[in-house]
């Protein structure tokens, strides 16, 4: 535990309350060499900007600590050690290298806002289920970057992909159930090739460019509950217009049933509010997945869909009558049927079929080779 203050470079007045919080009003610049330890609360409401050099440390043996301020104040190097963690009400930047030494730093999680914002970083180490952002980390640049986040004493990173350009990305962790309130992410809501979704944990991560992101799972994942073989898992996302989870793929996945990391396919972070991992259907589960659809006119339901039937490579579509006969056959089906006959059974073709009930098999080339989705399909006009 340092337990050293030596300011470098005061350029306006700095203001000291009781020894209760360091409160900086004006502007300080840290040079090379440099160090400042805080041993009280910080509070920044001057002008603490990126070029910052030396050591920044913030230190209690007992005390939490906090950081706020209506400004973001910007280190060089940062190190935290304190024992009963640091509290940040407002965003606080590093722009070299962060050390987790003792204590977690906490971040609103009501507020995306307010985050350990990594700028250009070098790296940071010492990160474990004891020490870790509980909360908001945020970081802008165009590399590969692990999220040092978790929940309590339980760190689960995720891995944002290089993306060639410079640009932010934030993200958190939760042990929570994306079921229950405030949150409401019904895990009953998914595309028809989503068997499973986790009810035990989710990130937020947020950013506008095209990116592909690496979850982990451990014990606490239970991801023995969405199934029993891992290469059946996806990265899946809750869509806030369309009110269910979408498949957000698979572009590789390593580990076991207890421990692992699966990496989505590429996808644009603020396009969905949560993201988690879930599970498609296996072989044999991929029966008596029943549609309906009305088409009728009147612009709603009008064609059979399969949600995310794009992310597939591609597929066969066979519609059958309840005599067994095929009424409709399409290879590389686009979600177009309305219902309209073209087999060789049929007399008519290209016309209605009748009101009624189809059995339909769907034939799609996934990752794993080629899967089979069966079920009943209702044409109700």
């Amino acid at each position: 535990m340092k337990n050293f203050l030596s300011m470098i470079a005061v350029i306006m007045p700095l203001f000291l309350s009781a020894q209760s919080a360091f409160h900086n009003f004006g502007e300080v610049k840290l040079h090379n060499n440099s160090s400042v330890g805080f041993h009280t609360d910080f509070i920044n409401d001057g002008n603490m900007s990126n070029d910052n050099e030396g050591l920044a440390g913030f230190y209690s043996d007992s005390e939490i600590r906090s950081i706020s301020g209506n400004n973001v104040a910007v280190f060089n190097d940062i190190e935290i050690d304190a024992v009963n963690d640091i509290e940040l009400y407002s965003s606080i930047g590093v722009t070299n290298d962060f050390s987790f030494i003792n204590g977690k730093v906490f971040t609103p999680r009501n507020d995306a806002n307010i985050s350990l914002e990594f700028m250009n970083h070098n790296l940071y180490a010492g990160e474990d289920n004891q020490r870790h952002v509980d909360g908001y980390v945020s970081v802008s640049e165009k590399s590969n970057f692990t999220f040092p986040i978790g929940d309590d004493n339980n760190l689960r990173p995720m891995i944002l992909s290089a993306t060639g350009t410079v640009t932010k990305f934030t993200g958190a962790y939760f042990s929570i159930n994306p079921n229950n309130a405030p949150y409401n992410y019904d895990t009953s809501q998914k595309q028809a090739f989503i068997e499973n979704i986790s009810t035990k944990e989710f990130w937020d991560l947020d950013g506008s460019a095209e990116t592909r992101i690496t979850l982990t799972w451990d014990n606490n994942s239970e991801i023995n509950n969405i199934t029993s073989d891992i290469n059946l898992l996806r990265v899946v996302g809750w869509n806030e217009t369309e009110g269910k989870w979408i498949d957000l793929g698979m572009s590789n996945i390593n580990g076991t049933i207890n421990a692992g990391l699966i990496t989505s396919s590429t996808f644009v972070p603020n396009n969905y509010s949560v993201i988690t991992i879930g599970s498609n259907f296996s072989d044999s589960a991929l029966s008596n997945v029943n549609l309906i659809f009305t088409p009728n006119g009147d612009i709603k339901n009008e064609t059979l869909v399969f949600k995310g039937l794009e992310r597939y490579k591609g597929n066969s579509l066979t519609v059958f009558n309840r005599w067994g006969n095929i009424v409709h056959q399409t290879i590389d089906y686009k979600n177009d049927w309305r219902g309209q006959s073209n087999g060789r059974a049929t007399i008519n073709q290209k016309e209605n079929l009748p009101d009624g009930t189809y059995f339909y098999t769907l034939d799609i080339n996934t990752d794993e080779g080629e899967k089979t989705q069966r079920g009943w399909v209702y044409i109700t006009r």
